[in-house]
């Protein structure tokens, strides 16, 4: 029987070297074997060209080491990487003008795909940027250098000039100072600093530009806190939701809302938020109307803005309380937080009553209208005990044929020391308005003075005004000293007075 041939595999990586003998310790020390290793690991091959196929090398194709054959193949898969990574790139880009590039995830670079010279430097990845300004040669400390005519002091121009260039760059990052490239700029001191304290005032303007902003009340806006308080009345149930700005003024910005509930009393369907404005800069005279005010000289304080404007606000609420109780038409306060007043609405369906300057009224009605002035500012002087001191056509609506007076914040008792100035003020700009509207029963400002305050001061022949004023304020200087021999008689707020609720607050 014919012996059947036992047929090894051949070995896909070539010709299997037989293992190598064991060998002692003495021979792995010897300084022989180290040699013949090193001589070996010269044997592999230098492999120019990474683009080439490394496979078919004439050089490494009788190779016997796992190690070559292993680098082969893993140059030779890179290399297929890169084509179709390559590929992939070309048609990510098409035809775009501006192309994304995939170089950084190739595995492979070769020198002769490279877009880019060993030449060309970037010069924003070196530390020598052309467009930096080359720094100025200090000074030595004895403060000069050179020596008899060559001699260079610290105060010299062109050392100072090139100093203050170079200083520049210390600038907020916000200054566009420029490159000055090629250019020998020499700024002189007085240069230097007058732009140096520029940029500093622009700095503290815009930080105060900033802080006015979350701080204040702007026009047809509020600031956060102002709008977290209008959140909480919503949340609170007081309110249903806040519809809009509908009015604004110097003092203050006025919106429309929905009426929701309250324990203490029922709130309107419709009614306004007056939120009164926490930066003085379009109404700063606020004091005048205030400081001298019996109710509220003891709270008041000039060094806190917010406390002022709270204080403003109540104000307004207790002059609408006194005017409601004269059954004077008013809006109805509904509740005081803060500085957020929120009143009932005049006006329906969302639309606010006109002011009286934009009412189209006719000839009977602006009659009507003048007598209904004419007797609300006698029953405020009288019965009120006030003085609205900002009476005109802009702070009267016309609403269901009657007139209705609002903005009565800055109004004032009669023994504040300018009550008369501000009344007659107020009977200037009534006469004034009717007197053109050509309303011919329409007082004069002086018989209107008159019969609201009740007192008869002659009329001068020629109607001079100086005359008239004249003799308010010399009634009102011996009033003042009157009440500085008596004594001041302080008014402190009833009861009565506090019909609407106040929420607590905190002085935060």
């Amino acid at each position: 029987m014919d012996q059947i041939g036992v047929v090894t595999p051949k070995s896909p990586w070539g010709h299997v070297a037989p293992a190598a003998p064991a060998c002692s310790l003495t021979d792995v020390m010897s300084e022989q074997l180290a040699n013949q290793l090193t001589e070996e690991d010269n044997t592999f091959p230098t492999l120019t060209d990474p683009a080439a196929d490394l496979l078919l090398s004439d050089e490494v194709s009788e190779t016997t080491s796992d190690q070559v054959l292993a680098k082969m193949l893993q140059l030779q898969f890179d290399r297929e990487f890169d084509d179709q990574l390559r590929r992939e790139e070309k048609r990510f880009n098409g035809d775009s003008k501006v192309s994304i590039s995939f170089e950084n995830y190739r595995m492979v670079h070769p020198y002769e795909d490279s877009d880019s010279s060993e030449d060309e430097v970037d010069w924003q990845d070196t530390k020598h940027d052309p467009y930096k300004a080359d720094k100025p040669q200090n000074t030595p400390r004895r403060g000069f250098s050179g020596k008899g005519k060559n001699i260079t002091t610290k105060h010299d121009a062109e050392t100072c000039g090139r100093k203050n260039t170079a200083r520049m760059d210390n600038f907020a990052p916000g200054v566009h100072i420029g490159d000055g490239l090629g250019m020998d700029l020499k700024l002189s001191n007085q240069v230097y600093n007058s732009l140096k304290q520029h940029c500093y005032n622009e700095q503290r303007r815009s930080a105060r530009l900033h802080e006015k902003k979350e701080h204040s009340t702007a026009e047809q806006a509020v600031d956060p806190r102002t709008r977290l308080l209008m959140y909480k009345m919503v949340n609170a149930g007081v309110l249903e939701n806040i519809n809009g700005c509908i009015s604004t003024g110097k003092e203050s910005v006025v919106f429309h809302a929905d009426g929701g509930s309250l324990e203490e009393q029922p709130v309107p369907s419709e009614v306004v938020l007056k939120v009164f404005k926490t930066t003085l800069n379009e109404f700063k005279n606020r004091d005048r109307y205030i400081k001298d005010d019996y109710r509220f000289i003891d709270r008041f304080s000039k060094l806190n803005p917010r406390k002022v404007i709270r204080l403003w606000a109540e104000k307004e609420m207790h002059n609408l309380t006194r005017m409601r109780k004269a059954q004077i038409p008013c809006p109805e306060v509904v509740l005081l937080k803060k500085h957020i007043l929120v009143m009932s609405f005049i006006g329906k369906d969302h639309i606010p009553a006109p002011k009286l300057k934009d009412a189209k009224l006719g000839s009977e009605e602006m009659k009507s209208a003048f007598y209904q002035v004419l007797h609300m500012m006698q029953q405020m002087y009288q019965e009120c005990n006030l003085v609205h001191a900002d009476l005109s056509e802009y702070n009267m609506l016309w609403h269901e044929g009657k007139v209705w007076l609002i903005d009565v914040s800055q109004s004032i008792e009669p023994r504040h020391p300018h009550a008369l100035e501000f009344l007659f003020r107020d009977c200037r700009n009534v006469s004034t308005f009717f007197q053109k509207r050509g309303v011919s029963e329409a007082m004069t400002v002086y018989e209107l003075f008159n019969a609201v305050s009740g007192m008869n001061i002659p009329i001068p022949p020629d109607e001079a005004e100086a005359e008239f004023i004249s003799e308010i304020m010399a009634y009102e200087k011996r009033n003042e000293d009157h009440v500085q021999r008596r004594g001041k008689k302080m008014f402190h707020v009833t009861s009565e007075d506090c019909g609407p609720p106040l929420i607590p607050d905190s002085d935060d």
